[in-house]
């Protein structure tokens, strides 16, 4: 594919157009969540340009996108989407770009909000995919292998964050099914050795869900994912392609050398519901017991 259109500069309307993007791949997300499991509590709202959704009060879903992009973060909106998250016991997670301006941040501050989290926003045009290893073989993956794909994209993880290993497994079914969307599996040898998604909203593709077994890392698989996902978003008319990493991680680089820059680093933002709170009190208190009782009986040793 030669390569024609040229990225745009960061601005607002870009980070608009970034945030709204994700905010509407994780709302389908919530979507298909609600419809694969009776009685889920699974919901999303929307409130003064922000877009709140709820799929558990531990799940990574559970945030808001958008918090002050479109409209100003007001005291009055925050009560709404701090009711809307503290009714369900959840805390109030807000993914809060740089751009929604100083006076939102100074707000989250006052209430009492903790900074818990960093991502680099990336972007690039969908054009010019790079090369693929010609052992790894790309396909797209049907309602039938959401089971296989779950499985590999939890497999992936095991051996960086194994307690998320059913999570991950649960997510991964809501994932290949949900709306204007696509998955895919990279295999090698007949065998599927890593996922990724792919979230179609013109004309930005959202890029999710990438992971990769153990023992087939470093074989340019995600490259070849990569390059499937974009030649995919292309012929679905998309111009730009989004993507998160940790600021400074091996996701990040690995993203760079393939194209992508960085829009710029977001922040994640937590006010735990009072309850929540009360619980937290009480369960910091015994940690800090037993670890006193811990250091005591070394010392004894």
């Amino acid at each position: 594919m030669p390569s024609h259109v040229t990225a745009p500069l960061a601005s607002p309307e870009l980070s608009q157009q970034l945030e709204r993007t994700e905010a509407l791949s994780s709302a389908r997300f919530v979507d298909s969540r609600r419809r694969l499991a009776a009685g889920s509590a699974a919901e999303w709202m929307e409130a003064g340009g922000a877009v709140a959704l709820f799929d558990g009060p531990e799940s990574p879903m559970t945030q808001t996108f958008c918090l002050g992009l479109f409209e100003p973060a007001t005291p009055q909106l925050l009560d709404t989407l701090e009711h809307f998250f503290f009714s369900r016991g959840a805390p109030a997670q807000h993914e809060v770009s740089p751009l929604a301006g100083i006076e939102c941040l100074a707000l989250l501050q006052e209430r009492s909000y903790r900074l818990v989290e960093l991502s680099s926003v990336m972007y690039r045009t969908v054009e010019a995919a790079p090369e693929a290893p010609e052992d790894v073989r790309v396909t797209a993956v049907s309602d039938a292998e959401a089971d296989l794909w779950a499985r590999v994209a939890a497999e992936g993880w095991r051996d960086i964050a194994p307690e998320y290993y059913g999570l991950i497994l649960e997510m991964g079914q809501a994932a290949v099914r949900k709306e204007d969307s696509c998955c895919f599996l990279a295999w090698i040898d007949g065998r599927p050795v890593a996922s990724a998604g792919l979230s179609l909203a013109p004309p930005v593709a959202h890029l999710a869900g990438a992971s990769t077994i153990p023992e087939a890392r470093r074989r340019g698989v995600q490259r070849a994912l990569l390059a499937a996902r974009l030649r995919h978003a292309h012929e679905h008319g998309c111009t730009l392609a989004l993507m998160g990493a940790a600021p400074g991680s091996a996701s990040q680089r690995n993203a760079e050398r393939l194209g992508f820059r960085i829009a710029y680093t977001r922040l994640k933002w937590r006010r735990d519901s009072p309850r929540s709170r009360e619980q937290f009190s009480r369960v910091s208190t015994a940690r800090g017991i037993r670890a006193a009782k811990a250091r005591w009986l070394r010392r004894c040793r």
